[in-house]
């Protein structure tokens, strides 16, 4: 029987897997509905991959306001260093989040079975936020930009 030796992590999973048993996820990704899981799992593959721990969670900025506005502001004590936010049709979630934490926000926009405009109400929605809250915003569906995106902040 011929056996080998596991691979043993980069630096850059050394350090995240560290990071993870001491503190918790450093990327949090948040969606607006069960809905939106399947849309956000390309960004999640990127991400494990990569060895960083995230976190995901569902709750709606408009069904949920004091959820969203909880788990944002409580971020960066968690250790998160990053959001993405996935929504669609208003697409509020990521620009709410923005506005009660300090991290970086990447708003993911999502086609819906329900949207009129394909997915481009979303993406303004996201990118055309007032001064001082801002929302980095990938493409509509784009979650492997929004994990890349992702992994540019954390330097990874």
């Amino acid at each position: 029987m011929v056996t080998s030796d596991p691979i043993p992590p980069t630096e850059t999973q050394a350090v995240a897997l560290a990071h993870e048993a001491e503190i918790g996820p450093l990327i949090g990704i948040i969606v607006g509905s069960q809905s939106d899981l399947e849309h956000i799992e390309p960004a999640q593959t990127i991400l494990r991959d990569a060895g960083v721990p995230i976190e995901t969670t569902v709750m709606s900025s408009h069904r949920e306001p004091e959820k969203v506005a909880s788990y944002c502001k409580g971020a960066r004590g968690r250790g998160l260093r990053v959001i993405i936010a996935g929504a669609g049709l208003a697409a509020s979630l990521p620009g709410v989040a923005a506005a009660h934490t300090d991290l970086p926000v990447i708003g993911l926009p999502l086609t819906s079975r329900l949207t009129v405009a394909g997915g481009l109400d979303a993406l303004l929605s996201m990118a055309q936020m007032p001064p001082g809250v801002p929302v980095a915003t990938v493409g509509v569906d784009n979650a492997k930009n929004a994990a890349h995106l992702a992994l540019r902040i954390l330097s990874i």
